[in-house]
C-alpha cells in the first residue's frame, strides 16, 4: 500500500514546515491524508491571494471585506487584484492591509498573465484564487493553506462553489459532455482535474508557474485547461469542506454569445486530448496529440522500422506523435556509396518519413511532453493493430492504471504522463520510477491479441472454423485434379486422331495430283 499524506498523529510534527518531501496520495484518493486542525498549527507559507475583477467592480467590497478577516496570519497574506478593463479599480476601504491593483498590459490576455506573473514572483507562496463578488469565511485561507504545508503538488479546491446560479458546469465542460455531478475529486481518479472548473482554488507557485498560468485557452474556459495542465505534472486535486464560498460570484467568462463559446471550447480541445468531444474526431491532427510514441532506430533494418511506422500512422488514432531515435548525425547528406553504404537502413528511414509531419527524428529519446497523456514505446518491428493506441489507452483509464504492459511483447508499454510526473516530483528516478508508478497508480498488462496483430498479413490470424474449410478445400482441390485429368486424356485422344487424318488427307491430296 502506498505511503499517504501524513497520518493523523503525524501531523503536527510536520506541518509546521512548509512541505516538500515524498508526501504520496494514490491516484487522486485522500481519505487518510489528514491536515492540522484549524486554530491549531504553526503557519509558515505566504499566501497570494488572487482576485478577479473583471466587469464586477461593484462587487469588489464584500470579497475585500472577508478577506480582512481571515484568521490566516496577516504578514503572510498579500492581496492582488487583477483587472483586464480599461477603468483602473478602485480599492474599497475595507480590505486587508496587505492590497494591491494589477492591470494588464497592452498585448496581455487579462488575469491569466496577473496569475502567471504572481506565480512567478512568488514560486514558494500558494496562490488562491477567487471571483470579485463571492464571500469567503474567517478560515478560509488558513483551510487552504494548511494542506500547502503538507506538499509542494496539491490543488486544494474550495466546497459549493460554483458561479453559475444553478450550480451547474462551465461552458465548455457542458459542451464536450465531460462534466460528471456524482463525480467529485476523492473518486475521480485521473478524472479528477474536471473539478476544478468554477471552483475557488489554490496551488503553489511553483506549480502553478510551470503550467504558464492559466494557459492560452483565453478568457472563457481557462481553468479547464489549467486544471488539465496541473495534472499532467502531477497535482493531486484535495477538495476542503471547510473552505466554502458564497455570493453570487463573477461572471464566467465576460457574456460572450454561442460564438465565442464555441471558439474557445474549439481552443481547448486543441490544448486538452483528453476531452470527449475531440476524441469523437478520430481522423484528424491537433495541437497537443492524444499520443507520444518513441521508436528506437538504431540496428534495425528499414523495414521493421517501416512497417511498424505505417501502422502507427493509419492507426485508429491519428492525432499522435512519432519520434524516431537513432544516430541521425552520423549519416551524411552528400554523395554516398551506393553498393557498400553503411548507412543505408536509416538513410532508407529518414527519406521514408522526413515529409510526414506527425513523425519527428532525435538522436535521443526525448522527455516526457507534459501536455500529452500517453507516452507510447515501441520496439521497431512491432506489428501494432490499426486500434493499438486506443486499445492501450482504453486499458489504462479502465483502472486508472498508469503503466501498461504488453504480455510477452518486450518493451513495448503505454506511459501515462501524470503518473509518471507525480512519480518524479516524490523523487522517483531509473529503476526506482516503474515501482512508484505502480504503487501510487497502478500496473496493468493486457493480452498481445488486443494491441498485436498475428504473423499472417492480414492480420486477423486463422479463423475458428479453419480445419473444416482446409477439409472442404481439399475436396474441391481434388474434384478439380480429376476433371483436368479427364480434359487431358481427352484432348490427347482428340491431338493424335486428328494428326492420323491430315497425314492420310496430305497422302490423297498427292495421289490425285500425280494421277494415273
Amino acid at each position: 500500500m502506498a505511503e499517504t499524506v501524513g497520518a493523523r498523529g503525524s501531523v503536527g510534527a510536520r506541518a509546521g514546515r512548509a512541505g516538500t518531501g515524498p508526501a504520496r496520495a494514490p491516484l487522486n484518493d485522500h481519505p487518510a491524508p489528514e491536515p492540522p486542525d484549524l486554530g491549531g498549527w504553526e503557519p509558515e507559507l505566504d499566501a497570494v491571494v488572487v482576485v478577479r475583477a473583471c466587469g464586477v467592480r461593484g462587487r469588489l467590497g464584500p470579497t475585500l471585506a472577508s478577506l480582512a478577516e481571515q484568521t490566516y496570519p496577516a504578514r503572510l497574506t498579500e492581496v492582488v487584484v487583477v483587472d483586464d478593463g480599461g477603468t483602473p479599480v478602485r480599492l474599497p476601504q475595507v480590505r486587508p492591509g496587505n492590497t494591491r491593483t494589477l492591470a494588464a498590459g497592452p498585448g496581455r490576455s487579462g488575469p491569466q498573465d496577473a496569475v502567471r506573473a504572481v506565480a512567478e514572483s512568488s514560486p514558494d507562496a500558494a496562490v488562491l484564487w477567487l471571483e470579485a463578488g463571492t464571500e469567503v469565511g474567517r478560515t478560509h485561507v488558513e483551510a487552504h493553506m494548511r494542506w500547502h504545508h503538507l506538499a509542494d503538488h496539491l490543488v486544494v479546491l474550495s466546497g459549493a462553489a460554483s458561479p453559475e446560479p444553478d450550480g451547474g458546469p462551465g461552458p465548455e465542460a457542458a459542451a464536450s459532455g465531460d462534466h460528471d455531478p456524482s463525480e467529485g475529486p476523492g473518486n475521480a481518479g485521473h478524472r479528477a482535474w474536471r473539478a476544478l472548473a468554477g471552483s475557488a482554488w489554490s496551488v503553489r507557485g511553483g506549480l502553478l508557474a510551470e503550467c504558464g498560468g492559466s494557459g492560452p485557452a483565453g478568457r472563457v474556459g481557462g481553468e479547464d485547461h489549467l486544471a488539465y495542465r496541473l495534472a499532467q505534472r502531477g497535482a493531486v486535486f484535495v477538495p476542503e469542506p471547510a473552505a466554502v464560498v458564497g455570493g453570487p460570484g463573477g461572471p464566467r467568462g465576460d457574456g460572450r454569445e454561442d460564438g465565442g463559446a464555441r471558439l474557445h471550447r474549439l481552443r481547448l480541445e486543441n490544448g486538452v486530448p483528453l476531452l470527449r468531444s475531440r476524441r469523437a474526431s478520430r481522423r484528424r491532427e491537433w495541437q497537443v496529440p492524444f499520443a507520444e510514441v518513441v521508436v528506437e532506430v538504431e540496428g534495425a533494418r528499414f523495414g521493421a522500422v517501416s512497417d511498424t511506422v505505417e501502422r502507427l500512422l493509419g492507426g485508429d488514432a491519428a492525432d499522435v506523435r512519432i519520434t524516431l531515435v537513432g544516430p541521425w548525425r552520423d549519416v551524411p547528406s552528400g554523395r554516398h556509396a551506393v553498393l557498400d553504404d553503411p548507412d543505408a537502413e536509416r538513410r532508407l528511414v529518414r527519406e521514408a518519413f522526413r515529409c510526414e509531419s506527425r513523425v519527428v527524428f532525435a538522436e535521443e529519446a526525448p522527455r516526457a511532453d507534459p501536455d500529452v497523456p500517453f507516452r507510447l514505446l515501441v520496439p521497431p518491428g512491432a506489428p501494432v493493430r490499426p486500434r493499438a493506441v486506443d486499445a492501450l489507452a482504453a486499458a489504462a483509464d479502465a483502472c486508472g492504471a498508469g503503466l501498461v504492459r504488453v504480455r510477452g511483447a518486450g518493451g513495448l508499454r503505454l506511459e501515462r504522463t501524470a503518473a509518471f510526473a507525480r512519480a518524479r516530483r516524490l523523487g522517483a528516478s531509473g529503476p526506482d520510477l516503474d515501482a512508484v508508478v505502480a504503487a501510487l497508480w497502478g500496473e496493468y498488462e493486457v493480452d498481445p491479441a488486443e494491441v498485436l496483430e498475428a504473423d499472417r498479413p492480414g492480420g486477423e490470424g486463422p479463423p475458428a472454423d479453419w480445419h473444416r474449410r482446409m477439409r472442404r478445400a481439399l475436396r474441391a482441390a481434388d474434384r478439380h485434379r480429376a476433371a483436368a485429368d479427364r480434359w487431358e486424356r481427352r484432348i490427347r485422344v482428340l491431338v493424335r486422331g486428328l494428326g492420323v487424318r491430315l497425314l492420310l488427307g496430305r497422302a490423297a491430296r498427292g495421289a490425285r495430283v500425280q494421277g494415273p
